[in-house]
C-alpha cells in the first residue's frame, strides 16, 4: 500500500470532497477524482526511482556482453563444435527457454537449488532451463520417440555465485550432442567419448584427458563400504568435489554435514583414490569387496568392453578410469564421463588458466520415463562442451600472444579514387552481392580513396576493387590484392569470375 503521505494534498482533498457529497453527486465526479488519485499515487511511486543518483549502468551478476570480435572467436569456436556432431549424423533441435517448474524439479539432486524459477505469467508455474538434457528427455516422452541422435546449442541458466575468471557464469552456453535408442552395450557411449576426443583436438587447446566411472560402480562401492542407501545420492554429491577440493575436505564433509560414519568414509577414501587404465577394471575385478556386488560387477563388465572400443578408436590413451568421478546429477545411471585440460596454455611468468572440465556426460537410461506415465524408458547417453570455459581459455591465449581476428567476414571492398562515382559503386557492389560474393562499401557520397584503402588494411579484406573515369571509359575494374598492393585491370564483364577464382584458390 503507498504511503498516504506522499500522495499530493488536493488528491486528498479531492477524495475527501466525493466522499462528504450525497451518493448520487459523488457517481458523477467518481471517475475523475478517482484517476487524480491513481495519478498521485503513481507520481509518488516513480519519483524515489527518477531521483536515484547512484545508478550503475552494468550487465546483471554472472552475464556478460559479447564485443564483434569476441563473437567472432565464439562463432569459430561453434562450428568447430557443431560440425562434429553433424560429421556423426546429428539432427538439430531447439527447445523453450524455460519449461513447466515440475519438468525440472527432482532431477538435479541437490543441485536443484540453483534452478531459477520465474513469477506466474498466467497460471503456470516456470523456470529457466537448467540444462539442455532434461529437455531434450520431455521432448523425446512427450513426441513418443524411441530413438534419435540429437545435437543442441543454447543458453542456460544456473542461481550460482559466478566465478567469471573460470568461465562459470550464471546465463552460458551449452553444446550437447546425445544418442537415444535400445542399442547393443558401450557402442554409443564410445563415439561419444570419440566426439569429445575430435572436438578437444580440433580446437588446439592443449593435452587433455578423459575421466570415466560408472555410477553402478559407484553405488555397488557405497553399498560394501556401509553407505546407507538413502545417503547415496548425498554421498555422490561429496566425491563429486574431488576435482576442486582435498580429500580430507570432502571426508569432513561427509562425515560432519552428511552423518556419514568415519570409517565408511575411510573405506571409500581407499576406493576413490585410485586411477588408471584397463588395469585397474582388471583389479577391480579381483577386487574381494567389490567383486560382491552384482552392480559394480556390470558397470566393470561395460567399462572393459568400452575400453575395447576405444582402442579400436585409437583413442584409449585419452581415457582413464577413475574411481573419484562422480558426477553429481541425479539422473546418471551408467558410464559417466569427463574431460579436463592437463595443462592450459600460458606464459612463462603467468600461472595457467585453471577452468575446471571442459566437457562431460554419461548415460541417463531413466530420464524419459520420468516423463512417459507408464514409465516406459528410453535409454540415453550423451555429452556436454564446456563452451564459456574454452571460451575464457581461448580469449587469454589471444590476450597473451596479441593474436588478431577479423569481425566480419568481408571479402571484396568497392573503392573508387573520385567523386560522384555512388551509382557506379552501388551497380557494383549489387553484382556482387547477387553472385554470393561478401563485399562492402563506404556510405559516403565522396570518399577518399585513402580512407578507403587503410578501412580494408584495418578490417582485413583482401580484395578491393576500384572503379573511376579511366576505368569506366575502358571497360575494365581494377583488382587490387590488399596484402601486396599489387593491382591488375580486368574487364569489366570479367570481374566476378575473376574474384570468384581468387578467393577459391586463397
Amino acid at each position: 500500500m503507498p504511503q498516504l503521505g506522499l500522495l499530493h494534498r488536493r488528491a486528498w482533498a479531492a477524495l475527501l470532497g466525493q466522499l462528504l457529497r450525497p451518493p448520487r453527486v459523488m457517481c458523477l465526479g467518481a471517475a475523475r477524482s478517482h484517476s487524480q488519485v491513481a495519478e498521485a499515487v503513481l507520481a509518488s511511486q516513480l519519483k524515489p526511482h527518477q531521483e536515484k543518483s547512484n545508478f550503475i549502468l552494468k550487465t546483471p551478476k554472472g552475464t556478460r556482453d559479447f564485443s564483434p570480435q569476441q563473437m567472432a572467436v565464439r562463432e569459430k569456436i561453434l562450428d568447430t563444435i557443431v560440425s562434429c556432431f553433424k560429421r556423426h549424423g546429428a539432427k538439430g533441435l531447439d527447445t523453450p527457454a524455460f519449461e513447466l517448474k515440475e519438468m525440472l524439479t527432482e532431477k538435479y539432486g541437490e543441485d536443484s537449488g540453483l534452478i531459477y524459477d520465474l513469477k506466474d505469467q498466467g497460471g503456470e508455474l516456470l523456470s529457466l532451463r537448467y540444462d539442455l538434457t532434461v529437455p531434450f528427455a520431455r521432448y523425446m516422452a512427450m513426441n513418443k520417440l524411441k530413438k534419435m541422435k540429437r545435437y543442441h546449442v543454447g543458453k542456460v541458466w544456473r542461481r550460482e555465485s559466478p566465478t567469471i575468471v573460470q568461465g562459470r557464469y550464471r546465463e552460458f552456453c551449452q553444446c550437447d550432442f546425445d544418442i537415444a535408442g535400445d542399442f547393443d552395450p558401450m557402442i554409443p557411449d564410445a563415439e561419444c567419448l570419440k566426439i569429445i576426443c575430435e572436438i578437444l583436438t580440433g580446437l588446439q587447446l592443449g593435452d587433455f584427458l578423459i575421466k570415466v566411472n560408472d555410477r553402478r560402480i559407484l553405488d555397488g562401492m557405497f553399498a560394501i563400504c556401509g553407505v546407507p542407501e538413502s545417503k547415496f545420492r548425498a554421498i555422490c554429491s561429496s566425491i563429486d568435489k574431488l576435482d576442486k577440493i582435498s580429500w580430507k575436505d570432502v571426508r569432513h564433509e561427509m562425515v560432519t554435514e552428511k552423518g556419514l560414519a568415519p570409517e565408511v568414509a575411510d573405506r571409500i577414501g581407499d576406493y576413490v583414490q585410485c586411477h588408471g587404465g584397463l588395469s585397474l577394471v582388471e583389479q577391480m575385478f579381483q577386487d574381494p569387496r567389490l567383486s560382491q556386488s552384482k552392480q559394480a560387477l556390470e558397470g566393470l563388465g561395460d567399462l572393459k568392453l568400452l575400453f575395447e572400443y576405444l582402442t579400436l578408436f585409437g583413442i584409449a590413451e585419452k581415457i582413464c578410469f577413475d574411481l573419484s568421478l562422480a558426477r553429481g546429477l541425479d539422473y546418471y545411471t551408467g558410464v559417466i564421463y569427463e574431460a579436463v585440460l592437463l595443462q592450459t596454455p600460458a606464459p612463462a611468468e603467468e600461472e595457467p588458466l585453471n577452468v575446471g572440465s571442459v566437457a562431460a556426460g554419461g548415460r541417463y537410461d531413466g530420464l524419459v520415463g520420468m516423463f512417459n506415465p507408464k514409465g516406459h524408458k528410453v535409454p540415453c547417453v550423451g555429452l556436454s562442451i564446456g563452451v564459456e570455459r574454452i571460451f575464457s581459455i581461448v580469449e587469454q591465449r589471444m590476450k597473451t600472444f596479441g593474436e588478431k581476428i577479423r569481425t566480419t567476414e568481408t571479402q571484396v571492398f568497392v573503392a573508387t579514387p573520385q567523386k560522384n562515382f555512388l551509382q557506379e559503386r552501388l551497380k557494383l557492389i549489387a553484382e556482387l552481392w547477387d553472385a554470393g560474393i561478401k563485399a562492402e562499401l563506404l556510405y559516403k557520397n565522396n570518399p577518399k580513396l585513402l580512407t578507403q584503402l587503410h578501412y580494408c588494411e584495418n578490417m582485413g579484406i583482401p580484395l578491393v576493387v576500384i572503379i573511376g573515369e579511366q576505368e569506366l571509359k575502358e571497360g575494365v575494374i581494377k583488382l587490387r590484392s590488399v596484402a601486396t598492393r599489387e593491382e591488375v585491370a580486368i574487364k569489366r564483364e570479367n570481374i566476378v569470375a575473376e574474384i570468384q577464382k581468387r578467393l577459391f584458390e586463397s
